[in-house]
């Protein structure tokens, strides 16, 4: 098997590895649909690459995403891929190695990730974190979580789910209708790291788009 040939430093097409939206909310008619189902693994921090190159070995390589996104490189740049599926990580990469070599062949293997999860909190039976186990509607969630409280204001129950640029979108649910009705056409279904909040009390008005950081509010329900 012949090696790679290691290439002059060449005028390599850019190709930007992550999507970056510098408007802000503007950009978020760009973001992932609350309903969407079947979307491929997106890397997060701490998660865990095994980068092999066929034809040249020698820059095989194990490598850890770091908190800030970012991946550290045998002899290129590191580059971001939080947020990247597999395929995204791997156009990416050639597109680094090409500076070095001539169109690098590279396996990437995911060989440890942080495991889907889902948070319900509120008025609950059992609030806390708890394994996203294939498709879980935001009903199905608040069953697994204990049921709703007698207290709970099941009319405003709030879906809560991270999009780029530090933001969460925010979808209403009222599931007191959804029961009532026997209708779940509009129930939602849960995506990794989504957050379902069952209040107590009638809520004040939320935007469709909030900072990461008023998460904490809801998180914590002493500070309503």
């Amino acid at each position: 098997m012949q090696a790679q040939d290691v290439a002059a430093p060449a005028q390599a097409p850019s190709r930007q590895g992550v999507r970056e939206n510098g408007g802000g909310a503007r950009d978020h008619e760009q973001t992932p649909v609350l309903q969407h189902r079947n979307r491929r693994y997106q890397l997060h921090s701490a998660d865990v690459l095994e980068l092999n190159f066929p034809f040249t070995p020698e820059f095989n390589q194990t490598v850890t995403v770091q908190p800030d996104g970012y991946i550290t490189l045998r002899s290129v740049d590191g580059i971001r891929v939080e947020g990247q599926t597999l395929p995204e990580v791997t156009n990416s990469l050639q597109t680094a190695y090409a500076k070095i070599l001539h169109d690098p062949v590279i396996n990437v293997v995911l060989k440890d990730f942080e495991k889907p999860y889902f948070i319900v909190g509120g008025e609950v039976g059992h609030p806390g974190k708890f394994d996203l186990r294939g498709e879980t509607r935001a009903t199905e969630a608040v069953a697994i979580a204990g049921g709703l409280r007698e207290s709970a204001k099941h009319s405003q129950v709030v879906l809560f789910h991270r999009v780029p640029e530090g933001w969460v979108q925010v979808k209403k649910l009222n599931i007191k209708k959804m029961l009532k009705d026997g209708n779940l056409d509009e129930d939602a279904y849960l995506q990794a790291g989504d957050f379902l909040y069952v209040p107590k009390n009638t809520m004040s008005k939320i935007g469709r788009f909030i900072p990461t950081s008023s998460l904490g509010l809801y998180a914590n329900p002493a500070a309503l």
